[in-house]
């Protein structure tokens, strides 16, 4: 006949089987975590960059672009309607103050200029021509009005003469009212002479007024026109490279096309564009840097297009040193905004570890160990990162991105 098997030896066996099984789980627990550790707990000190942190200045950006223009640019255009004769430079061709860059066939305008002055002659002939019948017109009303006094003076003896009848009886009443109404009317009539005598008088200088007005507007068209055709002789006004210029023999170019372009290549602006949401924070005055290869210029911001196209905004960009070696252009550079600036902060230099956020890890090498920290991130730009907490200066700093290790508390640099 079996035992039966007391409960508490039951109770035993079970806390034994727990803790075995417990004891597996954590022995399953620790290999994988050393075997992991020794997998990745070491890295080779050639293959992470490092920088010490330090106390200096740091400003924040933002991130724009730009292109290198000369200072001076100078569109030259066509005065005239004319065709190319001759190109005596090509693009590139470094000129000097007076020397002609090109030869315009100005024989049309030419032919303009003699149909101006034809035209000038005609208008000043008019106007002698309109003095006379003008003169002409004040000296036949001047004679009519002397010829209406002499008349008034008759009609003024014939009515006292008529009077003096009436009292002998030679005349009668309506004799007298009839000498009295056409003196009457002869009064009138010489008033409307003297009227229409002062009006010739006025309108004889305000019609030779207006036809001297439009002689003179005839007399500025055709000095314009000699200016322009002075102007056609297509010449550098000052020293520099030309950028640009129309090279086809015998095409036609109308007034106000461009021919060439010269420019001062001494001096540089920058032209920048930058995406619109950045619109807010552009002002005129903002401080700038311009990096071009491993060299940095500073400057500040002096225009702002008032347009937005396609989301981007424009600016320009005075250099404080504008005529560096660097400059080359139409070159492609990159422009940094600066936004913000803090004199005294501890600072590293930027570098793949920096992920953009406020807080992060990075590692930090202290005797040959990379020790993970939590630090708080404030200004940044292209070149250095302020660290607000977590580093102090002088302390190593891993820049590299070590985001695969970021289970890690510590790694081994191997040497």
């Amino acid at each position: 006949m079996d035992k039966e098997i007391s409960q508490n030896l039951i109770n035993q066996r079970k806390s034994k089987k727990w803790l075995i099984g417990l004891l597996l789980v954590s022995a399953l627990i620790a290999i994988l975590y050393f075997f992991r550790n020794s997998l990745q707990s070491s890295i080779e000190a050639s293959k992470i960059r490092t920088a010490v942190a330090e106390m200096g200045s740091i400003e924040n950006t933002l991130t724009a672009s730009g292109e290198v223009i000369p200072a001076f640019e100078q569109t030259i255009t066509s005065p005239i309607k004319a065709s190319i004769k001759k190109v005596f430079f090509t693009t590139g061709a470094s000129l000097k103050a007076g020397q002609p860059i090109m030869d315009l066939d100005k024989s049309l305008t030419m032919i303009e200029l003699e149909k101006l002055k034809d035209q000038l002659a005609l208008k000043q002939n008019s106007i002698g021509k309109l003095k006379m019948d003008l003169d002409k017109k004040i000296y036949d009303a001047d004679i009519s009005d002397k010829i209406k006094s002499l008349t008034i003076n008759r009609l003024r003896a014939d009515l006292e003469d008529t009077k003096r009848l009436l009292k002998v009886g030679g005349r009668t009443q309506e004799d007298v009212t009839k000498a009295e109404n056409l003196l009457k009317i002869a009064e009138l009539e010489k008033a409307q002479l003297e009227n229409e005598l002062n009006y010739h008088r006025k309108s004889v200088g305000a019609n030779v007024r207006e036809s001297e007005l439009n002689a003179e507007i005839e007399s500025k068209n055709l000095k314009e026109l000699q200016h322009k055709i002075t102007m056609a002789d297509i010449v550098a006004d000052r020293s520099g490279v030309l950028t640009w210029v129309n090279d086809k023999i015998g095409s036609a170019v109308n007034e106000g096309e461009m021919l060439a372009k010269l420019a001062d290549l001494g001096s540089f602006r920058i032209e920048g564009s930058c995406s619109d949401t950045y619109s807010d924070q552009l002002k005129i005055g903002m401080p700038v840097i311009v990096k071009i290869n491993e060299v940095s210029l500073r400057g500040m911001v002096v225009q702002i297009k008032p347009s937005v196209a396609n989301g981007i905004v424009q600016f320009s960009v005075a250099l404080e040193d504008n005529k560096h070696a660097s400059l080359r252009p139409n070159m492609k550079v990159e422009v940094f905004m600066v936004t913000n600036r803090i004199g005294n902060a501890v600072r590293v230099a930027n570098g793949p570890a920096f992920n953009g956020k406020r807080k992060t890890f990075v590692f930090v090498l202290e005797k040959g160990i990379a020790k993970r920290r939590e630090v708080e991130i404030g200004l940044s730009n292209f070149d250095f990162v302020e660290i607000k907490s977590g580093i102090q200066a002088g302390e190593k700093v891993i820049i590299s991105d070590l985001s695969k290790y970021e289970h890690l508390n510590e790694i081994k640099i191997e040497q």
